[in-house]
């Protein structure tokens, strides 16, 4: 895979997708967008792609941010119209059939805060800082960050964050319950990894219902039980759930093979 602003590598089925523009503190500007955009497209794809892991090139930053002087001539619309597209993009993230870990080795504001809470779930650095500061530009967060935030924190700390534009260290985030572990800038992947091993050995098509029926739980548009109900159901409907049940009988390891 070659893209312009990523850097991918494939590892034991997991896809590291490095954002790379260390100079920028890897800022997210519209070939970023694109290029993540399309690089989930190959996500959904591909099956020898099991889960995915996305970082910062650099030691200093995840993602610091949009690259604002993308904004110097936005007119209201076609703000509207960037937003909207980044969301879409961070839909496609959110909503990937695989397991996908945002790894932050720093910086995490703004736009690259979203873009980590986009992911599944967040590993975080010692370094690691995470904010939306956009108030302080005179905007707001635009790439779903006042829902997910809301999601993750809580109401009364999400408010104060994106009002006040305050960042908060690793420490801080895991207590608020935005992120799940903070390890040494070293073991951010082998924690990744770690977790992401056990996951692969699981059903796929398991693991793809869960994410969904999770992500359900904050869909005004459904039902969640229903959703719920009617995975549930799909599973049984796979060999994977008939060596899975005949296995567990057998008290034998499981060999799933993905149908």
């Amino acid at each position: 895979m070659s893209f312009q602003t990523l850097f991918t590598k494939l590892e034991d089925h997991t896809l590291i997708i490095t954002i790379n523009r260390p100079d920028k503190l890897n800022a997210l500007n519209q070939q970023v967008m694109m290029d993540l955009s399309a690089v989930m497209d190959r996500v959904y794809k591909f099956p020898e792609i099991k889960s995915v892991v996305i970082t910062g090139a650099g030691l200093k930053s995840f993602v610091a941010g949009a690259d604002i002087k993308e904004f110097e001539s936005l007119t209201k619309t076609e703000a509207t119209a960037l937003a909207k597209k980044g969301q879409e993009v961070f839909f496609k993230i959110e909503n990937a059939p695989k397991p996908v870990i945002a790894c932050v080795n720093g910086f995490a504001l703004g736009g690259g805060c979203e873009l980590a809470m986009a992911c599944h779930f967040i590993i975080a650095s010692e370094s690691a800082v995470f904010g939306q500061p956009e108030v302080n530009l005179g905007i707001m967060v635009g790439y779903g960050g006042s829902q997910r935030l809301t999601q993750r924190v809580g109401k009364g700390r999400a408010m104060e964050l994106v009002i006040t534009g305050k960042t908060i260290n690793a420490t801080q985030a895991m207590n608020y319950g935005l992120v799940n572990y903070v390890v040494p800038q070293s073991e951010l992947l082998d924690k990744a990894f770690s977790i992401l091993r056990v996951c692969h050995e699981k059903a796929p098509l398991a693991v793809s219902n869960s994410i969904k029926a999770v992500n359900a739980a904050w869909n005004e548009a459904v039902n969640g039980y229903d959703v719920e109900a009617t995975l549930f159901g799909e599973c049984f409907a796979t060999s994977d759930s008939k060596e899975g049940i005949q296995a567990f009988v057998d008290k034998r390891k499981p060999l799933f093979k993905g149908h």
